[in-house]
């Protein structure tokens, strides 16, 4: 300790040693010192040195640096030292004040070859990861540092050391599960480094699970919100999907595309955001496009732009483009994203056409970005951006096509002029005098042709009223007149990329371009002219236009045959100097930038000079024209019929191909039928599976209790009795119910006697008010006996044959005594229907009572059925106690044999009869009442472990291994 308290500045009267002196005596100590302490301060004071003398301290200490964290890791201080020192001398950030002092003393990569140095040894980076799996903080977090500094200094060598390495990445994906916001935010930068251009390190970090907790990242730091750890995800995310077909597909299976949704929020003010949120709302919509990015597999690309619109990401994206206050390098970079979101997906460009912009009246998006493209105020990137957008809109989208160029047609032009239209638009920026808005709506227009005859066709339909009493002038005709004019070279390159995809493959449109005589001496003209540099591009699109004119001319035209054109090149131009201006094009340094991707990305707008999709057809037709010129009118005749025979083969091959698709069609639909009948058949064929086992186990059950009850009725006798007195047998419930029945037709009969009596005295009633008249003053003496006064109108009503058959009229007595007898047998039959009554209510009573006697007892036979159930369960589980037992007792009898004990058969056999004993008797109690059985049996079993012990000479410890 002395020794290090000289050595870092103690008092001391002789000179003060030198840096490297004092570097290389740490360096012995570090060495040479058997005590922990001391080498923890001298690699601490090694640390502090190595900032200002970083060579010095990597030339002398790296070797016993690495030393210290092989054989020191017990001490987590001394390795969190030497990884800082070791971190010093290999990063490159150095501070700004250290650099100027020792700027003669180091050398620009200084960092990398200390990296290289540390690498050269593999094993060195395999115990830097296995330092990483250390929780102490002072050990992971150095650790961490040094590791991305060796990526950045030597990165593809330490990818590779880290790829073979056993678990290597996987113990660097533990990092961002860290729960200490320092060592998971350099975690996060170690992984950038990591996996920056290695595609086989990427899958491997992917699919450990580095989305999820990447975006779990994001949430936690509140999305667009957030600060700088939200940007490192996000670069770290790019890094993974960029270019990696396997990381995008998976990113999409894992749905991960729903949850940037809440990225993209915004509110109704967006005004003051912050410079990190602009960054990460930029690095946001950078992340979609690497989704939907054209260069991605068409088929990568059009599932991802399913799932944005399907998730409404889309719809998100297009809030944002139609919000106010948006920042303009944000609002640039949604339409960008916007623009490769609906390329070429028919479903979401359908949406965005229907998107409208919160004005008043209500426009189209379409509109109001087409407004921005042709207004010469709006910065250039944003220009460029909505054409990019126009275009990726009408890309393979032949709806939209038709629906941009409708606009330009007379029918669909509104007349008041209040509405303007996305045609009226693009023509307005066709003539300004904006070249730049010139090139873009001639570009914008080419697109809405694009690989569209029907729409080319449509385009020669167009007037434009030029100036008032003039007549008007076709849309074609005014184009050729603006390149007659000489404008903007910039101006003229767009018209002539316009008419060249106008022309090719459309032989109307070349007839209508050659009518107008003064075209095919224009184009000449230029062709054979000596101009500069600027307009040698203008010339080789005017030979292709030309060569256009003769490659899909269809000789309509007498005075502009192929054949004539020919000659007429051939003696004005020559044919060398035709295919020389041709080849200007495809050899123009701006050609080559624009064929490299579809967006237009432009330094200036002077380099604003071809698109994309034009510099495919370039490719596509300079070839074919090329040999038409030099071919014989021979070879052009053969062509043609050649031409003729393979367009109606391509007829009937596009024929049989719609019928072949409809087929398909059909095919798929009855292959989707018959799906659904055959899943349709196994659900029915596993309901009826069902039913029927549901069935035999219905019938199972009822076979089951059907014997149950039969054993029940055997065995419990005593229900009956207890029937009996509880309430009525079945015998006498039947002759209950015959007698109630047989009541109930007397009571029947008897009822119908009482009515036949009933009209039997109504019709006396009726017969003696006839004669009434005749005998007023007897009926008069019988008013005060009402019974009397019935009698007598009875007497005088009943008529007597007399002997020889004539009739008279009954005696008055006669009358009365069997008008009596007749009231005497209706009071007698009132009194028995009453008696009749009052029995067949008793009866009732007691038949009542009968059917809750019924149903008492078939409850307690449910009960006595559960109790049979369970019994029936306990004697299966005694039965397999029982066997166990019996396994038990032989394989102990084996063991007495082995030990060489006597066994004597009786004890065992003695013991086997208590089983049965036992299981007899409770399989006979069970159907009476399981309780009992329940409390004898611990009787029963001691009585058997007694049977053993007496019989058997062996101490307790035998016996208790017995049982």
């Amino acid at each position: 300790m002395n020794f290090f308290r000289g050595v870092m500045g103690g008092q001391s009267t002789g000179p003060q040693p030198s840096g490297a002196e004092t570097i290389q005596k740490l360096c012995d100590r570090v060495a040479s010192s058997t005590l922990l302490d001391d080498r923890r301060d001298a690699v601490r004071a090694l640390k502090s040195l190595s900032k200002k003398y970083r060579l010095e301290v990597g030339i002398q200490a790296m070797e016993h640096l690495i030393h210290v964290l092989q054989t020191d890791r017990s001490d987590s201080e001394i390795i969190g030292y030497a990884l800082d020192t070791l971190y010093n001398i290999m990063s490159n950030d150095v501070e700004e004040e250290e650099q100027e002092d020792n700027s003669s003393k180091q050398s620009d990569d200084l960092g990398g070859q200390f990296t290289e140095i540390f690498i050269k040894q593999q094993e060195n980076v395999t115990l830097l990861l296995s330092l990483l799996e250390e929780f102490d903080f002072h050990v992971r977090w150095p650790g961490v540092k040094l590791l991305t500094t060796l990526l950045k200094q030597q990165g593809p060598q330490v990818q590779q050391i880290i790829l073979v390495s056993p678990m290597g990445v996987s113990r660097l994906m533990d990092l961002l599960a860290d729960s200490r916001e320092v060592i998971r935010n350099d975690g996060v930068l170690l992984l950038q480094a990591l996996t920056r251009s290695n595609a086989a390190i990427q899958k491997i970090v992917a699919f450990e699970n580095a989305f999820e907790r990447l975006l779990d990242i994001i949430t936690e730091e509140g999305n667009s919100d957030g600060g700088i750890v939200v940007e490192d995800c996000l670069l770290l995310l790019q890094n993974l999907l960029k270019n990696n077909n396997s990381n995008q597909n998976f990113f999409k299976e894992g749905s991960y595309i729903q949850r940037m949704k809440p990225w993209f929020e915004v509110g109704d003010d967006n005004s003051g955001w912050s410079a990190q949120k602009v960054t990460n709302l930029h690095l946001m919509l950078q992340l979609v496009r690497v989704l939907v990015s054209p260069t991605n597999p068409p088929g990568a690309t059009s599932s991802c732009q399913k799932a944005v619109y399907l998730c409404g990401l889309l719809q998100q994206l297009c809030i944002i483009l139609m919000a106010t206050g948006v920042p303009a390098d944000i609002l640039t970079e949604t339409i960008n994203t916007v623009s490769e979101v609906i390329r070429g997906w028919q479903v979401n460009q359908d949406y965005f056409a229907s998107v409208n912009a919160p004005s008043n009246p209500p426009r189209p998006a379409i509109v109001v970005l087409l407004m921005s493209m042709v207004n010469e105020r709006q910065p250039f990137v944003l220009r460029c951006a909505v054409l990019y957008c126009f275009q990726c809109f009408l890309y393979k989208n032949q709806k939209g096509q038709g629906e941009i160029v409708a606009t330009l047609l007379p029918s669909t032009i509104d007349a008041t002029g209040i509405s303007v239209s996305a045609g009226q638009l693009l023509c307005g920026g066709l003539f300004s005098t904006d070249s730049l808005s010139n090139w873009c709506a001639a570009v914008a227009l080419a697109h809405a042709l694009q690989e569209n005859s029907t729409q080319k066709e449509q385009l020669l339909r167009v007037q434009l009223a030029t100036s008032i009493g003039n007549p008007p002038v076709s849309l074609l005709q005014q184009c050729t007149n603006i390149l007659s004019q000489g404008s903007k070279v910039q101006t003229r390159v767009g018209l002539l990329m316009l008419l060249c995809t106008w022309l090719s493959n459309c032989p109307i449109a070349v007839t209508h371009f050659l009518h107008n005589s003064a075209n095919i001496p224009f184009l000449t003209a230029q062709i054979a002219e000596n101009l500069g540099e600027e307009e040698q591009l203008v010339q080789g699109l005017c030979a292709l236009l030309l060569g256009i004119c003769i490659y899909f001319n269809d000789n309509s035209l007498e005075n502009y045959m192929k054949e004539k054109l020919k000659q007429l090149i051939e003696k004005r131009i020559g044919k060398e100097n035709f295919i020389e201006k041709l080849g200007f094009i495809s050899k123009h340094e701006l050609y080559s930038r624009a064929a490299q991707k579809p967006q237009p990305s432009f330094s200036s707008p002077d380099h604003m000079m071809f698109d994309h999709e034009f510099t495919k057809l370039v490719k596509e037709l300079e070839g074919v024209i090329t040999k038409s010129i030099y071919k014989s009118s021979e070879e052009d005749k053969k062509e043609e019929e050649v031409k003729k025979t393979l367009e109606q083969h391509d007829s009937i091959v596009t024929h049989y191909k719609n019928v072949i698709r409809e087929q398909d069609c059909q095919l798929e639909e009855l292959r989707q039928q018959v799906s659904t009948l055959k899943c349709q058949n196994e659900q029915l064929q596993t309901a009826v599976t069902q039913q029927v086992s549901q069935i035999q186990q219905h019938k199972d059950q009822y076979n089951l209790l059907k014997v149950q009850l039969g054993k029940d009725n055997q065995h419990h006798g005593s229900q009956s009795d207890g029937a009996q007195v509880n309430g009525i047998q079945p015998e006498e419930i039947s002759r209950l119910k015959e007698e109630v029945k047989e009541l109930k037709n007397k009571q029947e009969l008897l009822q119908g006697q009482l009515t036949e009596k009933d009209s039997l005295i109504e019709n006396l009633k009726a017969a003696q008010l006839a004669p009434g008249k005749t005998e007023q003053s007897p009926e008069a003496s019988l008013d005060g006996d009402p019974e009397q006064n019935t009698k007598l109108q009875w007497a005088k009503s009943i008529p007597v044959s007399g002997d020889n058959g004539t009739v008279t009229t009954a005696k008055p007595t006669d009358v009365e005594g069997r008008l009596s007898a007749l009231v005497q047998e209706t009071k007698e039959l009132k009194n028995e229907v009453k008696a009749l009554s009052e029995e067949k209510a008793s009866i009732k009573q007691q038949l009542d009572s009968s059917n809750s006697t019924i149903a008492i007892l078939q409850n307690e036979k449910s009960k006595l059925q559960l109790g049979l159930a369970k019994s029936s369960k306990e004697q299966d589980d005694l039965l397999v106690l029982l066997a166990d037992q019996d396994q038990k007792i032989i394989s102990l009898k084996s063991k007495l044999k082995e030990l060489g004990h006597p066994v004597r058969p009786q004890i065992f056999a003695e013991f086997i009869l208590a089983k049965i004993l036992l299981s007899s008797l409770y399989l006979t109690a069970c159907s009476v009442s399981h309780f009992f059985i329940r409390c004898l049996e611990p009787f029963f079993l001691e009585g058997a472990d007694r049977i053993m012990k007496m019989g058997l000479e062996y101490n307790f410890f035998d016996i208790f291994i017995m049982f």
